[in-house]
C-alpha cells in the first residue's frame, strides 16, 4: 500500500514540476510531455528485464501483449487491463476503466484537457517494456471520460 502512494505522488510531482519549469521558461510543454515518455520508456525497459527473468519465451506479439496487460499491470497498478482488443494486423488498444494515475483527478469535464500529460510516463512505460521484448511500437494515450483511458499501441514491422 506504501509503495502505489509513493509511486502515485512521485508520479504527480513529476508531472507537476516538469510544466511548472515550462512554465517558468525552463522548457517547452511539449518537452514536457517528451520527457514524461522517455522517463516512462526507461523505467518499462528496467521493469520488463525483472519481471521476465524468470518466465519463458513469450510465442508470438499477442502473448507479449497478453501479459503486459495481465503481469505488468498487476505489478506497476495493482489491477489488469480492462479489455484488450486487436486488429491482428498490429494494432492494440488496452482500455482501462479506472486508472490510477487519474482516479485522484475529479471526474469533471475541466479537468480532461490536463489528462493527457499524465498519461505520457505509461505510454513510455508500455513502449520501453515492449522495446525489451523485442517489438518496436507507438504508443499514444486518450481518455473521453475520467478516469477510464484508453492506451493504442501500434507494432512497426521492422
Amino acid at each position: 500500500m506504501a509503495d502505489e502512494t509513493l509511486f502515485l505522488l512521485l508520479h504527480n510531482e513529476m508531472v507537476a514540476g516538469l510544466y511548472r519549469a515550462a512554465e517558468q521558461g525552463e522548457g517547452e510543454n511539449g518537452r514536457c510531455t517528451t520527457k514524461l515518455e522517455s522517463m516512462g520508456f526507461r523505467v518499462g525497459q528496467g521493469l520488463i528485464e525483472r519481471f521476465t527473468k524468470d518466465t519463458a519465451r513469450f510465442k508470438d506479439e499477442l502473448d507479449i501483449m497478453k501479459f503486459i496487460c495481465k503481469d505488468f499491470w498487476t505489478t506497476v497498478f495493482k489491477k489488469q487491463i480492462d479489455n484488450l482488443r486487436t486488429n491482428h494486423q498490429g494494432i492494440y488498444v488496452l482500455q482501462d476503466n479506472k486508472f490510477r494515475l487519474l482516479t485522484q483527478m475529479s471526474a469533471g469535464k475541466q479537468y480532461l484537457e490536463h489528462a493527457p500529460k499524465y498519461l505520457a510516463f505509461t505510454c513510455g512505460l508500455i513502449r520501453g517494456g515492449l522495446s525489451n521484448l523485442g517489438i518496436k511500437s507507438i504508443v499514444t494515450a486518450e481518455v473521453s471520460s475520467m478516469p477510464a483511458c484508453k492506451f493504442q499501441v501500434m507494432i512497426q514491422k521492422m
